[in-house]
């Protein structure tokens, strides 16, 4: 009687990770950049814990000795905080949606269309990036004035919603899908609307999450427009509302930090719960720093 032995599973062997000296030096630099960025932060929140008295105590400490969170409360109860957050969730919401919506359109008609002038208008929307939003503030202010729209959201946001540099990086991410999609769609019948939305948009999520994202931020930390277009403290967003607060508050630090702790604390959520998105929708887009 023969016994059939059976193979054995061997584990393979994990190799070690050589460290060369270039991984190891970019390792220390993102170590150093990464505390260097800490130290504000951890700065604002150490202050934002302690009492008034002991923000301008000499010397300084990091720890406080009584942590409180007495700032908290007085910005919550003094200012119009809850009320800023909820004008830069709406702006900042409705800024995202129709940058998308608007930059989409004018990527896939620059990038799958031919028109008469497409060239000398692609080449505007190019110069529009070099182009300091600070140029535009006086012809703005006075179109939203004329329009009746001064002290409103769509006057904060109709101006912020045109982004040269989105509808680039779009049309760029547009000329890398294969044409073979849309011809495949054509086949079936799909009007040129039912392609951008049932083929070009799915396929393009990871860069237009990216592009949201930037959006959102980039709308959210907006202070010189809203503050121009808005007198109303009911109308304020976040930046513009903390300016105020800083000002009003004159040296009590602890409010004003925690007042810039709390504007932050969102944009830190997003960031953490999409991250994963904005970095794989950068690296499809071919983005370089």
């Amino acid at each position: 009687m023969t016994t059939t032995t059976l193979p054995v599973a061997t584990r393979t062997p994990r190799r070690r990770q050589q460290w060369t000296f270039p991984k190891a030096a970019s390792a220390v630099g993102a170590v150093i950049l990464a505390v260097i960025w800490l130290i504000p932060l951890l700065w604002a929140l150490d202050t934002s814990l302690k009492p008034e008295p002991e923000t301008t105590r000499a010397p300084i400490t990091w720890l406080p000795e009584a942590p409180t969170t007495g700032a908290y409360r007085s910005v919550i109860e003094q200012g119009d905080l809850l009320r800023w957050f909820l004008n830069s969730t709406v702006v900042s919401v409705l800024v995202t949606a129709l940058t998308l919506v608007v930059s989409v359109l004018a990527a896939y008609g620059f990038s799958r269309t031919t028109f008469p002038g497409r060239r000398v208008l692609f080449g505007l929307i190019i110069a529009g990036i070099l182009v300091p939003p600070q140029v535009l503030i006086v012809p703005l202010f006075q179109e939203m004035t004329g329009l009746g729209l001064v002290d409103t959201y769509w006057g904060i946001v109709l101006p912020q919603v045109v982004a040269p540099v989105m509808v680039f990086v779009l049309k760029k991410f547009f000329d890398g899908i294969s044409r073979d999609y849309e011809d495949a769609a054509r086949v079936d019948g799909a009007s040129r609307w039912r392609i951008v939305w049932s083929v070009m948009v799915p396929m393009s999520r990871p860069i237009l999450v990216a592009v949201g994202i930037f959006t959102f931020i980039g709308a959210w930390n907006n202070f010189l427009w809203p503050f121009i277009v808005t007198t109303d403290p009911s109308m304020m967003t976040i930046p513009v509302g903390l300016a105020n607060v800083q000002g009003s508050y004159g040296l009590r630090y602890a409010q004003i930090m925690a007042s810039a702790v709390l504007g932050g604390l969102p944009l830190l959520i997003v960031y953490a719960l999409f991250q994963r998105h904005v970095v794989r929708g950068v690296g499809d887009a071919g983005i370089k720093g």
